[in-house]
C-alpha cells in the first residue's frame, strides 16, 4: 500500500511504498504505476507528464503550471483505496552471456571474495531466474534480483571509468546489464551481445519491469558472431 506522497519539486511527487526491496512489493508498485499510466492514456486531464516505478517508489512528473496538483493527490488516494491486482507477465526472456576471461573482468576477484570457483560462479549465475525490479540509471538498464546469496559481493571500491556495453555485473543480491558503455562500480562477470536498448524500436527496452530473465552461456566465437549481427 502507498505510505506517503512527497512533493520533491514544483513538478514532481515521489510515492513511497516502504523501504523493503522484495518482489511482492515491487509487483504492487508496478501495478499501481500501470493504473496511473492507464489514467494518462485515457484523457490525462490530470496533466501527468511521466510515471516511473522503481523498487518501492514511483516518481510522478506533472505540469507545474497547471492547477491539477490537488486533483492528482486525490486521485492517488482514491487509487490507494482500491484493490489493485498484479497482472503476472510470466515472460521469461533468455539472454546470451559469455563468461570468457576477456569479458568477465572481475570474476577472479569475485571468486576470491566468495571462495567459490569460477565454474561454480557461472553455474550459480546460470541457474538463477532473475526478476526485473526496475529499469534505471540509463535507458534499458535492468536491475534484477534475486542473485544467489553465495555470490553476494559489495561494489568495487574504485569504479571503472569505462564499462563496456553488454557487461553483466553483480552487487549484493542484484544483477545488471549495461546497455551502453559508461562508468560503473559493479563486479563484471560476463558480457552479452544482446542489444538492451534500441531507440528506433517501438518498444526500445529488451526487457521490462516484471519480466523474468534467464542467462544462457555462449562461447567467445558465438559472442563474436551474434555481436556482429547486432551491429
Amino acid at each position: 500500500m502507498l505510505k506517503h506522497i512527497n512533493q520533491i519539486s514544483e513538478q514532481a511527487f515521489l510515492l513511497d511504498f516502504g523501504s523493503e526491496i522484495n518482489i511482492q512489493i515491487n509487483k504492487y508498485v508496478i501495478s499501481f504505476a500501470d493504473c496511473i499510466l492507464q489514467e494518462i492514456e485515457k484523457d490525462n486531464h490530470l496533466k501527468i507528464i511521466n510515471c516511473v516505478p522503481s523498487y518501492n517508489k514511483i516518481l510522478i512528473q506533472f505540469n507545474a503550471f497547471s492547477d491539477t496538483k490537488t486533483k492528482i493527490i486525490d486521485f492517488l488516494h482514491s487509487l490507494n483505496q482500491k484493490e489493485i491486482t498484479h497482472v503476472n507477465k510470466k515472460e521469461i526472456v533468455e539472454i546470451p552471456i559469455c563468461y570468457d576471461d576477456e569479458f568477465a573482468l572481475d570474476i577472479i576477484d569475485v571468486s576470491e571474495k566468495t571462495r567459490i570457483t569460477k565454474s561454480n560462479i557461472i553455474k550459480l549465475h546460470l541457474s538463477t531466474e532473475f526478476y526485473v525490479y526496475m529499469i534505471g540509471f540509463m535507458p534499458g538498464l535492468p536491475f534484477m534480483g534475486n542473485l544467489d546469496k553465495q555470490l553476494s559481493v559489495p561494489r568495487k571500491l574504485t569504479p571503472r571509468v569505462h564499462v563496456p556495453a553488454g557487461s553483466v555485473g553483480i552487487v549484493d543480491n542484484l544483477c545488471v546489464i549495461y546497455p551502453n558503455q559508461s562508468p560503473g562500480g559493479w563486479n563484471i562477470i560476463g558480457r552479452t551481445p544482446q542489444r538492451m536498448f534500441d531507440k528506433n524500436k517501438k518498444n526500445p527496452t529488451f526487457v521490462n519491469t516484471g519480466h523474468l530473465v534467464k542467462f544462457k552461456s555462449i562461447s567467445k566465437k558465438q559472442f563474436g558472431k551474434m555481436n556482429k549481427n547486432n551491429e
